[in-house]
């Protein structure tokens, strides 16, 4: 993967940090990445009543990923979909855990 090294996430901005391919990618949920998730995905309570449920579909996790990555130049939303892939559901559970916790909370 072409993905740049990315300094680890920020909590304090709101941001996870998700590992793929030996790089850490930072993912914020800010208000312009959510917007854009919510025209792609639908209303975010519905998306996160989806994950509660377990009813959230992979394409729609690297939706929500693709729109909250701070760096889109560093990797393709098609590679990022790979390496969420590669790396596994159970290791990007707790990424998606605290980005929609994000989105409930809000920052």
């Amino acid at each position: 993967m072409s993905a740049a090294h990315h300094p680890d996430a920020n909590p304090q901005r709101g941001e996870a940090a998700l590992e793929v391919g030996g790089e850490t990618l930072a993912l914020r949920p800010s208000f312009a990445a959510l917007v854009a998730a919510e025209q792609e995905l639908g209303p975010l309570f519905d998306l996160v009543e989806r994950a509660v449920d377990g009813k959230l579909s992979l394409a729609d996790l690297v939706a929500l990923f693709w729109h909250c990555l701070v760096d889109r130049e560093a990797l393709s939303r098609e590679a990022l979909g790979e390496a969420v892939l590669a790396v596994g559901l159970a290791k990007v559970t707790p990424v998606l855990r605290t980005v929609l916790q994000q989105i409930l909370a809000g920052k």
